[in-house]
């Protein structure tokens, strides 16, 4: 639940990594010692489709078969094991901490969540300045009764260091059967680290509310941009126009993002037929993938808009805001958003493991890449801890003041 994935129809992958790893692991599985074995000190040389000189490798592995002695007797590495090591270590030094190799377990559990059915605390975790972070507690769930915040820095999970972590190693770990218990470990802002214990339950996930102020102010909260947010969106919207307001907030503050296309369209009632959205950029790998509205745009200026985001505002919540304000449809209040603007598309290695791998960033209508700059607001809004102690939201406030004074 950290990234906004692509999932292709079939298992696409590119053909020179296909090539290396088919052999890689085939021969792997078949020998207890590699076909392709070099003896220490021989001159041949493998290399890879891009030109990677893969002795190194190959040698390392014929050492470790020929020598390692495990300290304990009951210890055993399998072929398919080193195979799925080596695998993960190609997949990591990419540096990239949404790009991870799946084992048979892992792949499993990935699947699981991403269809929905899932047992955890309820937080969205990500990497911010080289250390796993919250992204965001989902409303109403474990995490979020415990008082984790948006920006709290994980230390430990069950008294594991996440130092070298990877986010899916540590989602898998956080995850687990409803009614047990998993300790975290903190760090939030210039304090100290402080011990969290959350038990796990099912986890649902709220999409959307609606309430009108007293001062006529309509807000309409979207939590997650899941399959039936552009329902639920369409709906409150509809709610909107029925009101007589003219005055709009979108609460995305803690929206740690879903699925692109609940993004497009739910922009898309904002924007004429045709406008970018948001650019997927390939890099050099292929040509950019742009995101137009499908031209809904049924609000007319008179509509007043303001979007609320925060550090918990993350990936298909950046591609909105940013949509909205780059045309200057919206005016941004609270603080700067987290900061995930990246694609990633999931790959079959073998039936029973697969690679989740970066293949795009994003970039707003402007050229902005959500993911080096995230989103900024026009009207920059902190919540203090008193404030949130005493259940005060300067943030809502400051918004609806602007929507009725211009101001």
């Amino acid at each position: 639940m950290d990234e906004t994935p692509k999932y292709p129809s079939s298992a696409l992958f590119t053909a020179s990594i296909v090539l290396f790893m088919v052999g890689f692991v085939l021969g792997s599985i078949l020998h207890p010692k590699p076909p392709w074995a070099i003896p220490v000190g021989s001159q041949s040389t493998l290399t890879s489709p891009d030109g990677a000189d893969l002795t190194p490798l190959f040698k390392a592995w014929t050492i470790l078969d020929e020598n390692f002695v495990s300290a304990t007797t009951s210890a055993t590495t399998t072929p398919k094991q080193k195979v799925w090591g080596a695998i993960g270590g190609l997949a990591d030094s990419f540096g990239d901490p949404y790009t991870t190799f799946f084992p048979p377990q892992e792949k499993t559990l990935f699947d699981t969540e991403v269809q929905g059915d899932f047992e955890g605390v309820g937080m969205e975790i990500g990497v911010k300045d080289g250390a796993l972070v919250v992204i965001s507690p989902l409303k109403d769930t474990p995490a979020y009764r415990a008082g984790i915040k948006s920006g709290d820095i994980l230390l430990k999970i069950d008294g594991k260091d996440t130092t070298t972590m990877s986010v899916d190693t540590a989602v898998n770990m956080i995850r687990g059967k409803g009614g047990t218990t998993v300790t975290l470990d903190l760090l939030r802002g210039a304090g100290k680290p402080f011990e969290v214990k959350v038990t796990r339950e099912v986890i649902n996930l709220p999409t959307v509310d609606t309430s009108l102020r007293s001062d006529g102010v309509y807000v309409i909260h979207v939590y997650t941009f899941n399959s039936l947010a552009p329902g639920l969106f369409r709906n409150a919207l509809r709610d909107f126009a029925n009101s007589g307001s003219r005055k709009l907030i979108i609460d995305l503050r803690g929206n740690p993002g879903g699925y692109l296309d609940a993004a497009v369209d739910m922009a898309s009632w904002f924007l004429p037929i045709g406008e970018t959205i948001v650019t997927e950029d390939y890099g050099s790998k292929q040509a950019p993938d742009v995101q137009r509205s499908r031209g809904y745009d049924v609000f007319d200026g008179n509509v007043k808009i303001a979007i609320l985001i925060d550090g918990g505002s993350a990936s298909a919540s950046e591609i909105f805001a940013g949509a909205l304000h780059d045309y200057h449809k919206a005016t941004l209040v609270g603080e700067k958003s987290f900061g995930k603007g990246s694609v990633q598309q999931v790959f079959d290695i073998t039936p029973d493991t697969s690679l989740k791998v970066t293949v795009a960033r994003w970039l707003t209508p402007n050229g902005i890449s959500i993911s080096h700059e995230g989103i900024t607001p026009d009207i920059p809004v902190t919540i203090s801890d008193q404030d949130a102690k005493a259940g005060n939201d300067p943030q809502l406030e400051r918004a609806a003041q602007f929507l009725i004074t211009g101001k």
